[in-house]
């Protein structure tokens, strides 16, 4: 990984830009980046962008960087400084679990891992197939749905609501603390946006303060509640601060339901735009879990990700200074030719399909086969009722680059078939 580059070598890279700036980003952009994606993969794989950070978007560098956690850091107490300076927002997005290396991560991770572990998820089934059933009747009534609004959105926040045992009269306004929250992390953002961020994370730790209050009085199943587990959880003789607990509360809303919410939601967009795919599927359900893959590749619901190296070292044969920003784009790198065939296709029958939507290694996704699991029951039970439901106008995207997904998706649903949906 080190490199005995000169210092004319690598100001000679740093000049090789292309008309792309994550800061300046063409409207088009947002309803369709992956030509974009496959332009600067085809000719500058690794881009020093104007603010002088790195954008890659090849298969094999993201790899190389999501697997040296050593040289390339997620830490982001310096990046984060002079966007968010001394705020709840620094406070919140420096201490949560995916912006940490260790110890701080490994400590959060052990814990969510062993709470997260295939039991734990195989007892949410039956609960997350009600719950997806008791949306499905209820948009039966009206004929007509935001897939969104009405569905997609609807199945994390019980989810992860139920796994923190958050009373259910007091989740409504989990969802719009998460994306305040979350917005704050796109490459530029609004001053009202910041404060907008500012002020959710401020009102979501004072609610966990109650609940962590009144959890620490009564107990949960530390097997089943979350929460419970992360209250009480040791690593190493050493427990979470109050900060780290409460930070991660919010790390786990937002990462369970932003990922789960754009994996629904994109997929149910494109099979209703490739009515071949769809039929597949819906001929062939046993199909279901190698296509949410493909969806989780075909539109990663994650878009962008971010490192920094620690020391002098190489990617892709470009030399890097320490402390160089670099921006991951695994929407690009779910798209190359050089490991994805025929990349720009939905294949629900794609094998093998090593995609990055999770991310890899340390930092490998802690609630992905959550995440899986509700994409599949999701899908599945809404095809199995559904078949025929079609777009009804342009779906709205959410105008963002790093997390990809919509914000309306109005539909006509079609007559309810007899079809018996699979767990």
């Amino acid at each position: 990984m080190h490199t005995g580059k000169s210092d004319d070598e690598v100001q000679g890279a740093r000049s090789q830009r292309a008309p792309f700036d994550l800061g300046d980003l063409p409207e088009g952009f947002y309803d369709d980046p992956y030509p974009t994606y496959r332009y600067l993969r085809d000719t500058t794989p690794l881009l020093w962008l104007p603010d002088g950070s790195l954008f890659i978007t090849r298969y094999a560098d993201v790899l190389e960087v999501y697997k040296d956690t050593t040289v390339f850091s997620s830490d982001k107490t310096v990046e984060f400084k002079p966007k968010f300076g001394d705020s709840a927002l620094y406070e919140h997005h420096t201490t949560s679990l995916v912006f940490n290396d260790p110890p701080l991560h490994t400590r959060v991770r052990r814990l969510l891992v062993g709470a997260l572990n295939p039991k734990a998820i195989d007892r949410l089934q039956a609960g997350l197939a009600a719950h997806v059933d008791s949306l499905l009747e209820r948009i039966a009534e009206q004929g007509t749905a935001d897939l969104i609004e009405d569905f997609a959105a609807a199945i994390p926040v019980e989810i992860i609501g139920n796994l923190l045992d958050v009373p259910r009269q007091e989740r409504g306004p989990l969802r719009d603390w998460s994306l305040a929250i979350l917005t704050a992390l796109e490459p530029t953002i609004t001053a009202e946006q910041r404060e907008r961020g500012n002020r959710c994370v401020e009102e979501f730790v004072q609610y966990l303060r109650g609940l962590v209050a009144a959890r620490r009085v009564k107990p949960g199943n530390p097997e089943i509640d979350v929460l419970t587990r992360l209250i009480q959880g040791e690593v190493g003789g050493q427990r979470l601060t109050e900060t780290e607990l409460y930070q991660n509360c919010i790390f786990i809303l937002n990462a369970g339901h932003e990922t789960t919410t754009n994996l629904i939601g994109n997929a149910l967009v494109a099979l209703a735009q490739q009515p071949d795919v769809r039929a597949l599927l819906v001929s062939r359900p046993e199909l279901i879990d190698s296509a949410v893959e493909e969806f989780l590749r075909f539109e990663s619901p994650n878009q962008l990700g971010n490192r920094a190296t620690t020391v002098d070292c190489e990617l892709g044969g470009l030399a890097l200074p320490r402390g160089t920003r670099v921006n991951i784009c695994i929407g690009g790198a779910n798209r190359d030719p050089e490991q994805f065939p025929d990349p720009d296709r939905l294949d629900i029958l794609r094998t093998p399909n090593r995609h990055l939507a999770f991310g890899w290694g340390a930092h490998l996704c802690a609630g992905m086969n959550l995440a899986r699991l509700e994409g599949r029951i999701a899908l599945s039970r809404f095809l199995a009722r559904y078949p025929h439901y079609a777009l009804e106008g342009a779906p709205v995207r959410s105008r963002r680059a790093r997390f990809r997904g919509f914000t309306k998706v109005p539909s006509r649903l079609g007559g309810p078939t007899n079809l018996t949906p699979p767990l």
